[in-house]
């Protein structure tokens, strides 16, 4: 978890001129940085242009900035990660991208729209068929709509339309801190509670100046490798059930629940809501509930390790997961994928890493694949194996000491920039306060808004059966990615 805090960050003073920030931009970019955030920030009649780079190796950020009038430099032909960013400046601030090669809007039917950009594309042929999908499912899932070009089973392009459900949250954070602030953080993707809601208090407390205790930060760290334990365990289920694998399937499925419980023990809540504030945590372990999660944890873990077990020695399961959906290394560095589909890639981006803190200081997990449906799954085994670790040894040596800290006003006119690495990817939170010290403006960037184009670009020249096995391989949020 990292969180940057720029003090006393002045607009004014760090502004840059356009030809600048785009040539600044460009060049961070093509000497290994990332787009954690890119956004446009209304000031009156105006907008600046506000970019976030992350810089992996270094663990370090940087943040510029410059006024906007009217139309700017796409850099999206030579940074790919930055499509959906700049479509999205444009559907938000009417502010144009020239060179962006397809400026269709991101959310549906929105006041962005612009005609001739909205339609689908479409590949032309006397044997190229159409396949559309959803947006209503024959299941419980949300919204989205999935339509596939192709040439009898294989798919030339799947195009994915999502943003049905808009609702307009990031909007909702501005005038806060308030009392419903931290809910929407803890519900805006309902499966990474810990995740994000760890995120919006790292943004405040380096806001406000106030340093988490020791104690709470750990409890922090047990509960988001629950988290990740028990989303990842449910992952690994849902992809056996894809290949009719049902052994695997029902176990994990079970087990995934039984780490729900124990986050529950903690704090009520299977999701791990109310557990985090401001400052720290509202709850605490005590000897006996160190225990019992230590027993639990160890019981558990056995039984998921037995059940998983299973998928690699199973030569049916493997001969679906190896070679499907293929994502090579550089096409995820190019669009900027993060989480663990980017480590089965081969790109070895973790923030607990890569940008180290508290309790994840000197932390270590090398993953590297071949980008396929396997390699999902093994990086997630993986990841599971290192959280049970994580959380034993944080309950072994739980520091002494209290669980909060009072977070006081916010700093006026500053800015903060939170990472934490959820367990699909790296979660952004970048906020920004006013001349009172409330949140003027606040931005969120869930992984899956990275990666959903990887999962389209999965499917490329695969076959529409695939469709189920690879989309489960990524599992991205819908509600996270329609902010």
């Amino acid at each position: 978890m990292k969180v940057e805090h720029l003090s006393g960050f002045d607009f004014g003073a760090a502004e840059l001129d356009p030809s600048i920030f785009f040539e600044t931009a460009a060049s961070r970019l093509a000497s290994g940085g990332r787009a954690l955030a890119y956004f446009a920030l209304p000031e009156g009649e105006a907008h600046r242009l506000v970019m976030a780079v992350g810089f992996d190796r270094e663990g370090r950020i940087e943040v510029y900035s410059t006024q906007a009038y009217g139309p700017f430099r796409a850099l999206t032909p030579s940074f790919p990660q930055l499509h959906l960013f700049e479509r999205e400046i444009f559907e938000q601030a009417g502010l144009k991208p020239e060179g962006h090669p397809w400026l269709k809007p991101i959310r549906f039917n929105t006041p962005g729209a612009v005609p001739g950009v909205a339609d689908y594309f479409t590949v032309h042929g006397s044997q190229v068929h159409e396949v559309a999908v959803g947006p209503v499912h024959a299941g419980v899932i949300e919204p989205g709509h999935f339509r596939f070009q192709c040439h009898g089973e294989r798919v030339f392009h799947l195009e994915i339309m999502l943003g049905y459900q808009h609702r307009g949250l990031e909007k909702k954070f501005i005038g806060g801190p308030d009392g419903r602030s931290l809910h929407y953080a803890e519900t805006l993707a309902g499966d990474t509670t810990i995740g994000h809601g760890w995120a919006y208090c790292g943004a405040v407390e380096a806001l406000s100046g106030v340093n988490v205790p020791p104690r709470a930060q750990i409890l922090r760290g047990i509960m988001l490798e629950l988290e990740r334990l028990a989303n990842h365990t449910g992952d690994l289920g849902a992809l056996a059930g894809d290949v009719a694998y049902l052994p695997a399937a029902s176990f994990c499925g079970r087990l995934r629940g039984d780490f729900l419980n124990m986050t529950a023990l903690v704090c009520g809540s299977r999701f791990g809501r109310n557990m985090l504030r401001p400052g720290g945590v509202n709850f605490d372990l005590d000897a006996a509930l160190i225990h019992e999660l230590k027993l639990r944890l160890e019981n558990t873990f056995r039984d998921v390790q037995s059940a998983v077990s299973l998928l690699w020695e199973t030569g049916s399961v493997a001969d679906r997961f190896e070679d499907t959906g293929v994502v090579s290394k550089e096409a995820a560095e190019g669009l900027g994928l993060v989480g663990p589909v980017a480590r089965a890639s081969g790109v070895g981006l973790d923030t607990r890493r890569n940008f180290s803190s508290g309790p994840y200081e000197g932390f270590t997990l090398g993953v590297s694949g071949s980008g396929d449906v396997y390699s999902r799954a093994y990086v997630r085994w993986l990841e599971i194996q290192k959280s049970a670790e994580l959380i034993a040894g944080w309950l072994d040596a739980l520091p002494a000491g209290p669980v909060e800290a009072e977070c006081g006003c916010l700093k006026a006119d500053s800015a903060a920039v939170s990472l934490v690495e959820g367990w699909r990817g790296q979660i952004c939170h970048f906020a920004l306060t006013g001349p009172g010290g409330k949140f003027r403006h606040y931005k969120i960037v869930d992984p899956s808004f990275h990666n959903w184009q990887g999962l389209a670009l999965a499917l490329r020249n695969g076959e529409i059966s695939d469709f189920p096995l690879c989309n489960k391989s990524f599992n991205l949020s819908y509600c996270g990615r329609d902010l």
